[in-house]
């Protein structure tokens, strides 16, 4: 099998239109996650009777499962071959934070506010939201982003039989043991933190280095990707039969659709590679994923903003004119995750128009023009950076 990084190098410098459509698919997703669970349309699996519009629901949500880690495997794909740059995670510290001050303070001017109203607790939130978690998923991409310089160096200096070792080691203690044991353990944080994120970057690394090939076409991956996920939601089915003639397993009910969970992970790994063989050329359709790629972030950051978060689901339903019950899901899925991604891409083109004209009016000053100088000159790693940005 050609090398990851040959196949990389023989698309150019340019944006490798195929992995652009996946980060912009990545967060379809993300969105589609968000409005089956906050916006109620998962039943319980404790309950007696899921429904035809229960079962159509978690199996749809075993299909988008693999957004977020997709979305890490790609970041650690590029990471592992590219130059940490201070200045680049200042942008997305400022874009986090422009997010949750400017979202904070406009919906807390309509009166959306979380229990207890404008607490400290609160504005802690807005004005620390990676130290404080606001966005779980931006307080692991940041700290990965951190380590990834020291990991990118480490693998570097690892043959490909010592990384397979460490990898094996990775995933057995962060995601073997929970995908067997049929118990919650209590280290297990469900693959909501940087620990399984800094896991899924060496899976990544591994990938660009070396390639799995095993995944040689989109048909043999995209088998895989659906294969796992009927697994997931096949083996949460059986956990819920044996939970209803037994009492028990209750606390491991969806454990099958957690991050760390070995399936979500091989599902993954088989829709990363599904997108990275498609070639879409260089075609109109090319150049417009490429053009709305880099503002997906803003999906993110607007929708699952803590005022808002279980609110823009109701408000979806006001528009459409119907409740969220029974095989309407079929519509309203894909309409709701449409204007959630349209609306957050609308708002990073803005938010990116208000950082230029800002940089602009900064860049007269001579201060300024030389601490971007500095944050230019902070960057660890190789001297040939990646084609990819």
């Amino acid at each position: 099998m050609r090398s990851e990084n040959s196949q990389l190098q023989s698309m150019g410098k340019g944006r490798m239109a195929n992995l652009e459509l996946l980060r912009a698919v990545s967060m379809l997703l993300v969105a589609a996650l968000h409005f089956l669970g906050k916006g109620g349309r998962l039943p319980g699996m404790t309950q007696n009777w899921l429904g035809g519009s229960g079962y159509l629901a978690w199996a749809l949500e075993a299909l988008a499962i693999v957004a977020v880690n997709v979305y890490m495997l790609m970041s650690g794909y590029f990471l592992a071959e590219s130059q940490f740059k201070p200045k680049r995670l200042l942008q997305l510290l400022l874009q986090i934070w422009f997010y949750s001050v400017g979202i904070g303070l406009l919906a807390g001017a309509f009166g959306y506010l979380p229990e207890g109203g404008f607490t400290l607790h609160y504005l802690l939130l807005l004005f620390f939201p990676v130290s404080m978690e606001h966005y779980w998923f931006m307080t692991a991409y940041v700290f990965m982003y951190g380590f990834a310089p020291l990991l990118a160096a480490g693998i570097r200096r690892l043959d490909k039989r010592q990384l397979q070792t460490v990898l094996v080691i990775l995933l057995f203690l962060f995601s073997g043991i929970k995908s067997l044991v049929p118990v919650r353990l209590d280290t297990d944080t469900n693959g909501y933190n940087c620990i399984w994120y800094l896991c899924v970057f060496v899976t990544a690394a591994y990938i660009r280095r070396y390639g799995i090939p095993f995944f040689k076409n989109k048909t043999r991956s995209l088998a895989v990707y659906l294969a796992a996920a009927a697994c997931i939601f096949g083996g949460t089915m059986a956990l819920r039969g044996i939970y209803q003639r037994t009492g028990r397993l209750e606390n491991i009910l969806t454990v099958c659709y957690e991050y760390n969970h070995i399936l979500v992970l091989l599902a993954s790994v088989a829709f990363f590679y599904l997108f990275y063989h498609i070639r879409l050329g260089e075609g109109l359709f090319s150049r417009l994923v490429c053009r709305v790629a880099p503002y997906t972030l803003g999906v993110y950051l607007w929708h699952e903003h803590i005022a808002i978060r279980y609110e823009w689901p109701g408000w979806f339903y006001q528009l459409a004119g119907q409740a969220g019950n029974g095989w309407s899901l079929l519509w309203q899925l894909p309409l709701a995750v449409i204007l959630v991604f349209v609306i957050g891409i609308l708002l990073d083109m803005l938010r990116t128009l208000c950082f230029t004209l800002v940089h602009r009016l900064l860049s007269l000053t001579g201060l300024y023009r030389r601490l971007l100088q500095w944050l230019d000159t902070l960057r660890v790693g190789p001297e040939k950076d990646s084609v990819y940005e």
